[in-house]
């Protein structure tokens, strides 16, 4: 992998950190704790307030986990392991890598694991 690549990966990953870190913060009143007061709120609205507290809740989760495959990446690139696949050493292919920068594992890896 050429640096100019890896410095196009860098960007991106930086990029997505950035916009995970402002849909964290965007969606932040939504996954509060939902009031259970009923002379505020009827019963359904407070049923679609929990079912949406429980989506957004979910989403967060999954930002989180994207997050850490973010973060994983931009330090494979900090320790020149950018590209390599981590089960079995051997380079990711770059269409791979252009797909989706936070892959660490090479397509046949990626396969026999399931």
């Amino acid at each position: 992998m050429t640096q100019t690549n890896t410095d196009d990966h860098k960007k991106r990953l930086l990029a997505m950190r950035k916009e995970l870190a402002h849909l964290t913060l965007a969606t932040q009143e939504s996954r509060k704790p939902v009031e259970l007061d009923q002379t505020s709120v009827g019963r359904l609205s407070r049923m679609d307030a929990l079912q949406s507290q429980a989506m957004q809740l979910e989403t967060e989760r999954r930002r989180n986990l994207e997050h850490q495959r973010v973060e994983s990446a931009l330090k494979r690139i900090e320790t020149g392991e950018f590209g390599l696949c981590i089960t079995c050493g051997d380079g990711i292919e770059e269409k791979r890598l252009a797909h989706d920068p936070t892959f660490a594992t090479c397509i046949g890896c990626a396969q026999s694991n399931g």
